[in-house]
């Protein structure tokens, strides 16, 4: 669904990714780790099209991002650090107003709120006004979002930064419940735990370059941190 081949991005003659090689398949959350500028970010707004990449390409779903843009995002929901919306409307509105901009302008205000439900937020919650709203709760607009758009990849940027414990849980449930719904799901984050949790692989990258690529099935958090902690020493 989403890869990457000698994918590399420079500024100003330096590397924030260099030759990355990467496949994220139907079905699979691919957990990359890194420190702040390590290319994990790079990687994901490269797979989005926000910036044109040096060398090599970005695919999705055997499409070229640079060279169909509109055709690509079709297949693509995004889920930044900070999801955003639109304080003055509800949840139930801003999701309508989103699925209307992907082409989903017949849902019904039932599957809008079941929507909203599967995605964990609490009914009595639809129709508040998003200034209302945690972290979290934003979060879980941005995955009902997702779903709405029929997205068959989803893309993470450190989704999990500033949520309480309960709402991390949560929110790693429902991309379980995607990834068993066959969605491909790339995301980049700083959370070991989470991502050995939740991923079905792993990739450690450092200074623009993806130094390891591990199954977390096969370690425990100990040896994943210990892995971890190796790379980004060496």
């Amino acid at each position: 669904m989403l890869k990457a081949e000698k994918l590399s991005k420079n500024y100003n003659g330096a590397a924030a990714l260099s030759e990355l090689d990467l496949e994220v398949s139907s079905g699979e959350i691919y957990c990359l780790l890194g420190a702040n500028g390590a290319g994990k970010s790079t990687t994901i707004r490269l797979f989005l099209n926000f910036i044109q990449p040096s060398s090599g390409r970005a695919t999705v779903n055997g499409l070229d991002v640079t060279r169909a843009p509109l055709e690509t995002k079709r297949h693509l929901a995004y889920i930044p650090e900070q999801v955003m919306l639109y304080p003055h409307l509800s949840g139930l509105e801003n999701l309508e107003y989103f699925a209307a901009l992907a082409g989903h302008r017949a849902y019904g205000r039932g599957e809008l709120h079941e929507f909203l439900r599967w995605s964990g937020l609490q009914r009595e919650a639809h129709d508040l006004r998003v200034s209302t709203y945690s972290k979290g709760m934003r979060q879980k607009v941005g995955i009902a979002v997702a779903l709405a758009k029929r997205a068959g990849a989803l893309l993470l940027d450190e989704p999990t930064s500033g949520l309480d414990p309960q709402a991390a849980n949560e929110f790693a449930g429902l991309l379980r419940e995607l990834r068993q719904e066959g969605v491909a799901i790339l995301m980049a984050t700083h959370d070991l735990f989470r991502a050995k949790e939740v991923g079905s692989r792993v990739g450690i990258m450092r200074r623009g370059v993806l130094r390891a690529e591990l199954d977390p099935g096969e370690l425990d958090h100990a040896d994943l941190e210990r892995i971890y902690l190796e790379h980004m020493h060496d």
